[in-house]
């Protein structure tokens, strides 16, 4: 399967760079409601994780807050990790891991303040302890930035037996400080 990583993952892989059009999908995805984005992402992202994703593999989403899911009414992960295990064939399990705590949102922080923020804030559900040992994790969320959010959930998942962690993502964002990662879609009109 995979070997460790030292930012908790064994593999990483992207479906798109973080350009002016993947960007507009997934800012729509995660603000404006347009929930449809999740199945052309997912499918790039299935045919991105081909080799990574295996039959036995089990397909989770980075959590989302219960505060975030009131006001979102879906999380956008879990979307594009449906999308991915239908296409892949692997074991779909979204609620897997928890946001224990809400987490303020992360743009404009640096590589630091994101790991502090979100230290602890993620765990495996006490009822999906024996589901995690031994087994085979892909992670899946929409941005790749710095690593934070990915690297506590795989922390999380390994301390409680994962076997191994990979993280697919729909998009790797270039590390530039001109872009604004992660701003509401009204702001990019």
């Amino acid at each position: 399967m995979c070997e460790r990583h030292p930012l908790m993952w064994s593999q990483a892989r992207a479906a798109f760079v973080y350009d002016k059009a993947i960007r507009e999908l997934i800012l729509q995805l995660k603000y404006a409601d347009r929930q449809e984005n999740a199945s052309f992402l997912g499918e790039h992202m299935a045919r991105a994780g081909h080799g990574l994703i295996h039959l036995e593999s089990i397909i989770t989403p980075v959590p989302a807050h219960k505060r975030r899911l009131r006001q979102r009414r879906y999380n956008q992960a879990a979307l594009l990790a449906q999308v991915i295990a239908r296409k892949s064939a692997a074991h779909y399990v979204p609620d897997m891991l928890e946001r224990t705590r809400a987490t303020t949102r992360l743009s404009g922080f640096s590589r630091r303040e994101r790991y502090e923020e979100m230290k602890e804030a993620i765990q495996v559900r006490p009822h999906m302890l024996r589901r995690v040992a031994g087994r085979h994790i892909v992670l899946v969320d929409d941005l790749l930035t710095t690593g934070a959010t990915a690297s506590v959930s795989a922390q999380a998942l390994l301390e409680n037996g994962a076997a191994s962690v990979c993280l697919l993502v729909a998009a790797l964002v270039p590390m530039q400080k001109e872009i604004d990662l992660d701003s509401p879609i009204a702001e990019t009109a």
